[in-house]
């Protein structure tokens, strides 16, 4: 079990955040077999109207979101029939890279990370005719590139033609509303006002992925291009705004809490009672891909949807945002936001806040929390 030692290292990294590090307004949620161990909220909702921010408060996490999506995914493949070892064709005929499986497709291999269209985010079907034409930004199923956005379109297409319907609408009323999940992917208009306002984040000197960065900031580079694919919805401002809350977009439109995002990752472990399976549990921890990720710029590992710790040749992991265990799965958000599930222990842990900092990948506050739960 989680010891006081543990819990007292996340309360004084919470804290330090907060007084060294700039956070605003902020939650962490963990739990552990079930049962919730620690939540813990502070600062304000937005710096403006000094609102406090409390364990109700919603933010938006951009991809940490892709779990979430992911879960649903997995749940219809299996519900049909389906692994995710499966051709994408059974569901979807007309897709050009129809003899990949849904476990390609969903650990980023497609290299359908950005279109050569300018298309809007807001047209569905515009993405998604645009993504019929797009010629792979690498060989399919011999690298991986991390699709930020484009691969929630691809993910709602399978679900619409596997169901009718898309993800979102699937999670807000089979799980969210049904397991009191305080997490959504088309926020019902009723909890705007609970909405925490983003800040954008302030370029430190030495504190970003160079490499990254340098290409974000590059016209033309497959990184630039994947991070701007489809057009739309770039500006933290545009983030802020109930127009972007409402479609739930699955790659980076969900909105909800830690206790949400903790809640889930404890019932994606497919213990009793839970609308995930075991065996979707199984496919959710099943590692897919691993080394250098043609978009990141760094070394990335996946799953079918989520992310993990990479690991070098011999198998030690070659970071630790996931906490201790190699198995622990989950996923990052633009900007800080962080949750995942570690199957050693049973731990599920998730942070949202609203100081976002100039990190593809957790940066030092959700790390500092992540290094105190595991101390």
């Amino acid at each position: 079990m989680i010891s006081e030692r543990q819990i007292q290292a996340v309360r004084t990294e919470f804290d330090r955040n907060f007084q060294e590090r700039g956070e605003v307004g902020a939650s962490v949620s963990i739990w552990q077999r079930g049962e919730e161990v620690l939540t813990l909220s502070g600062g304000q909702v937005d710096p403006r109207s000094e609102v406090a921010w409390n364990d109700e408060t919603l933010a938006p996490v951009f991809s940490a979101t892709k779990g979430v999506a992911a879960a649903v995914l997995l749940r219809e493949l299996e519900k049909a029939g389906l692994s995710p070892q499966s051709k994408i064709g059974e569901v979807w005929s007309s897709f050009p890279l129809s003899e990949m499986s849904f476990a390609q497709m969903m650990s980023h291999q497609l290299g359908l990370c950005a279109l050569d269209e300018a298309v809007s985010v807001w047209n569905h079907e515009e993405v998604i005719e645009a993504l019929l034409r797009q010629k792979p930004a690498f060989e399919p199923g011999k690298n991986h590139g991390y699709h930020p956005r484009l691969i929630g379109f691809l993910w709602d297409e399978c679900s619409r033609r596997l169901s009718g319907e898309f993800l979102g609408t699937i999670w807000n009323r089979e799980i969210a509303q049904s397991y009191e999940i305080d997490f959504w992917m088309g926020l019902p208009a009723e909890m705007h006002d609970r909405v925490a306002k983003l800040i954008p984040g302030r370029m430190i000197s030495g504190k970003t992925e160079d490499r990254f960065y340098e290409a974000f900031n590059t016209p033309g580079t497959l990184t630039r291009r994947s991070f701007s694919s489809p057009k739309g919805l770039q500006a933290i401002h545009e983030m802020n705004e109930a127009k972007a809350w409402a479609p739930g977009f699955p790659a980076m439109g969900g909105v909800g809490s830690a206790r949400g995002l903790a809640t889930f990752y404890q019932l994606l472990s497919g213990r009793e009672g839970s609308p995930f399976s075991p065996k979707v549990a199984q496919w959710a921890s099943t590692p897919q891909v691993n080394g250098e990720d043609q978009v990141l710029l760094t070394q990335s590992a996946f799953t079918s949807g989520f992310m993990m710790d990479p690991w070098d040749h011999v198998g030690r992991k070659v970071r630790h945002l996931f906490g201790a265990s190699k198995r622990a799965y989950g996923h990052a958000g633009a900007g800080g936001s962080h949750a995942f599930y570690d199957p050693d222990s049973e731990i599920s842990f998730a942070y949202v806040m609203n100081q976002m900092e100039l990190s593809v990948l957790p940066g030092e506050r959700a790390k500092s929390l992540v290094r105190g739960l595991y101390s």
